[in-house]
């Protein structure tokens, strides 16, 4: 179990790994008691009254990635997993630290984003798809086949904001997973949506996406998803790099310490 973190950079990235995580810090600003009112906050704004406290996500985080590897995160709810994903997507800027990875090559997988309640599910497929960046051309191709997949004929016409989150997330999920695999696949919890039926479906899909040959860094909660998928293990705890290996030893150290 490797528990000390990278201390090299290569000079050169095409002869180094695929992603390079080097020292990342994530720091947040929030309010440190909230404005109960409207009122309040104003009477707090125009008298400077505002507290804020800085809220640390990511703690000086390095670890690298070859090409070909899958890689699990895991940690409990609140210890920066998603945050560290965004972030090497290029969803979000460090604090401090330095991300190498090559982000033309990288898709992020994470559902929930990027849907208008007011609109169709038609309409919610073309504006989901260009926020992830399909083309309009693309998503005329695989409409019948995104709605298949979802389960959802009959519904396209439908306003969202009447679906079920089951439904929603059957959509989200079609939607994001019908192009190509891409060279690096950033999977935030997508293995857990829709019933158990619609589940098994995504989880085959994704396995799929998993073994066909590119870099694949996900976030689960389930040990179990990452022993079976992942070639490598790196494990989070509140913002701090705990261990990276073996997946089915990590998975033991972070079982072991959540029955603590």
């Amino acid at each position: 179990m490797q528990k000390n973190r990278s201390k090299t950079i290569p000079s050169v990235m095409e002869n180094g790994p695929e992603i390079l995580v080097k020292n990342v810090t994530m720091q947040f600003r929030r309010a440190k008691d909230e404005a109960s009112s409207i009122k309040e906050w104003m009477v707090r704004t125009i008298r400077r009254q505002h507290r804020y406290e800085t809220f640390t996500a990511l703690d000086n985080i390095s670890f690298s990635i070859e090409k070909g590897e899958v890689v699990g995160i895991l940690g409990t709810n609140g210890s920066g997993k998603s945050t560290l994903l965004k972030i090497i997507s290029g969803a979000l800027i460090p604090t401090s630290g330095r991300v190498w990875v090559d982000r033309k090559k990288v898709q992020l997988l994470t559902l929930g984003t990027g849907f208008d309640m007011e609109l169709t599910g038609r309409e919610n497929i073309y504006l989901n798809g260009a926020i992830i960046g399909y083309p309009k051309e693309f998503l005329d191709e695989k409409f019948d086949e995104i709605v298949r997949f979802a389960e959802l004929e009959g519904f396209m016409e439908e306003k969202v904001r009447n679906y079920s989150s089951g439904m929603v997330s059957r959509l989200g999920f079609a939607i994001a997973t019908i192009a190509d695999t891409p060279e690096i696949l950033i999977l935030d919890e997508v293995l857990s949506v829709g019933d158990l039926f619609f589940r098994k479906k995504s989880e085959q899909r994704i396995r799929e996406m998993i073994h066909s040959g590119s870099t694949v860094l996900m976030v689960s909660h389930s040990p179990s998803v990452i022993q079976n998928n992942c070639t490598k293990a790196i494990w989070i705890e509140k913002g701090r790099l705990m261990a990276i290996g073996d997946p089915a030893e990590i998975c033991r150290a972070y079982e072991k310490r959540d029955r603590t």
